[in-house]
């Protein structure tokens, strides 16, 4: 099944790739060799190079895919109903007091605990 993935690839976006690496990685060389030039030329050139790196990559097969994959996504998440402030606060305030209980009851808990173990130790706390 994998044979039949890779056989299907295009041997230009093998090229595409080792063009992007390379790109990528003659930008990490040059940042840090030219470091007596102004870190905003620097900057703006990795911008660029970063730019024309995702640009090589979204026309390849690869990048085709997480292009539609993103659009989807975007889709999906324009459909979810967020919840309103009123609810949200209503809910933070649950949360809260749940805690507040649970930990209270945790407390009292380990207090009866530490009273037992001592009464049976002869121990104090």
């Amino acid at each position: 099944m994998s044979e039949k993935a890779e056989s299907s690839s295009n041997p230009l976006d093998t090229v595409k790739w080792l063009v992007i690496v390379v790109l990528l990685g003659g930008l990490v060389y040059g940042y840090g060799a030219y470091a007596e030039v102004s870190v905003l030329y620097r900057a703006l050139i990795a911008v660029t190079v970063v730019v024309v790196a995702l640009g090589i990559a979204s026309t390849t097969e690869k990048g085709q895919t997480f292009l539609t994959f993103a659009k989807d996504a975007r889709i999906e998440v324009r459909k979810v109903v967020w919840p309103s402030r009123q609810e949200v606060v209503r809910m933070t305030l649950i949360i809260l007091a749940a805690t507040a209980v649970v930990g209270l009851m945790l407390y009292l808990i380990d207090m009866v605990l530490v009273w037992a173990i001592s009464l049976v130790t002869g121990i104090g706390a």
